[in-house]
């Protein structure tokens, strides 16, 4: 089973760059999106008749959201954590499968002024606590662009960011946190080195010059390790500032 995750800034601006010739190579079984900035009536089913969507706008209209791709039927699928001053923003998704449990995540971002850093810390309490609630049902595997880059091998020049957002110490506590519960970066079982990442500034070359953040991961219960083949980053792909990500399981 191939499961495939992408920030793609924007679904509809996706839709008119290459979001789809990606899909058609790709051929995930499932397509988790992050920041879609759409409501479903803004795009119509654009994609193979083989995928369903499932969508989770947030109440701001163009702001945040995720959604689903899946050509294999979810038991069912949810949104929010179920915690009303988190659900707002369109942010998670949760797709019951028959042996584990798919969340679709976007992490807050703290803003560069850290402004919202503090609300980043109880989002992630929060998260980890619906994860491990649902891990007591099923294993989980989550997803998505989780706004921070966890070690110093996850960003080209962490000694310029360490008070930076998505680099601050609190949000790298927060990462360790998911790991500290039993969680696995997939990325990780394969790749111990740096210079691997999965956004870049549109701002200096960046992305050509390969000065990057790694801040899009599959993350992982321990008792699905034994299922994992293979994770991977498709840093060639363009269409957003983000790059996809993806596991196969066996």
């Amino acid at each position: 089973m191939k499961l495939v995750s992408w920030n793609v800034n924007g679904i509809r601006a996706g839709l008119r760059k290459n979001f789809l010739p990606f899909l058609a190579e790709e051929s995930p079984d499932v397509l988790c999106v992050q920041e879609s900035k759409a409501l479903p009536d803004e795009v119509g089913p654009q994609w193979p008749a083989e995928y369903k969507a499932f969508w989770n706008p947030a109440e701001r209209k163009g702001y945040s959201g995720t959604m689903l791709l899946t050509r294999v039927e979810p038991l069912q699928v949810q949104n929010g954590i179920g915690v009303p001053e988190h659900d707002t923003e369109g942010r998670v998704q949760t797709a019951e499968f028959a042996d584990f449990f798919l969340v679709n995540v976007y992490v807050p971002n703290t803003k560069r002024d850290l402004s919202r850093l503090g609300y980043r810390q109880e989002w992630d309490r929060a998260l980890l606590v619906y994860l491990k609630a649902l891990e007591t049902r099923k294993p989980v595997l989550w997803c998505g662009d989780f706004n921070v880059a966890h070690t110093e091998l996850d960003l080209a020049r962490p000694k310029q960011n360490t008070r930076t957002h998505g680099f601050t110490a609190e949000e790298r506590a927060g990462f360790d946190a998911f790991v500290g519960a039993g969680f696995i970066d997939t990325f990780r079982e394969f790749e111990k080195e740096g210079g691997h990442y999965t956004w870049w500034s549109q701002m200096g070359g960046a992305r050509g010059r390969n000065i990057g953040w790694r801040i899009d991961y599959f993350l992982m219960s321990a008792a699905l390790r034994g299922r994992l083949k293979a994770a991977y980053i498709r840093p060639g792909v363009m269409g957003s500032d983000h790059c996809p990500v993806g596991v196969e399981l066996v």
